[in-house]
């Protein structure tokens, strides 16, 4: 059976909206597909924003890659939205170190009201090029970057 949400899909839709070291802000509009059976936004969309979100706080601290997963959470609080509103998130990378770096993200609905919050820690021991921890990874020489208009 066919996922119904394909991940390209999901991540065109979501926007940067802003970016500074360490922090970076994103929205996504809520369309049918983010939803579930009681048309709010779905906890597995929120999920999935976590994660995203706290790769793109590590990856705003100038890494390249920006290592697995090793622990995520979510606490949700009110609804998100519903279809054809707009949730808000924050990400901060809170800590980094030789192994790992620790993330948060903070959701807020079209009102404004803060709807959920997660945290999402990350192995990055491997993302480092050096083994003092002191050079950012980069690609290697001649590597394929996928272009923003890839299918």
């Amino acid at each position: 059976m066919a996922p119904k949400l394909p991940p390209a899909r999901f991540v065109r839709s979501l926007r940067v909206t802003g970016a500074t070291e360490g922090k970076v802000d994103f929205e996504l509009d809520i369309t049918k597909d983010h939803t579930n059976r009681l048309k709010i936004i779905h906890g597995g969309t929120i999920a999935s924003m976590v994660d995203l979100g706290g790769s793109l706080a590590v990856a705003s601290k100038g890494l390249y890659a920006t290592g697995v997963s090793t622990d995520l959470n979510v606490t949700y609080l009110s609804s998100g939205g519903k279809v054809g509103d707009k949730i808000s998130g924050t990400a901060v990378c809170d800590k980094m170190g030789k192994t790992l770096a620790y993330t948060t993200v903070t959701f807020r609905n079209q009102k404004g009201e803060l709807c959920a919050r997660g945290s999402h820690t990350k192995y990055v021991a491997n993302a480092w090029k050096s083994q003092n921890g002191t050079e950012l990874f980069t690609p290697p020489e001649g590597a394929a970057i996928a272009e923003d208009d890839v299918e």
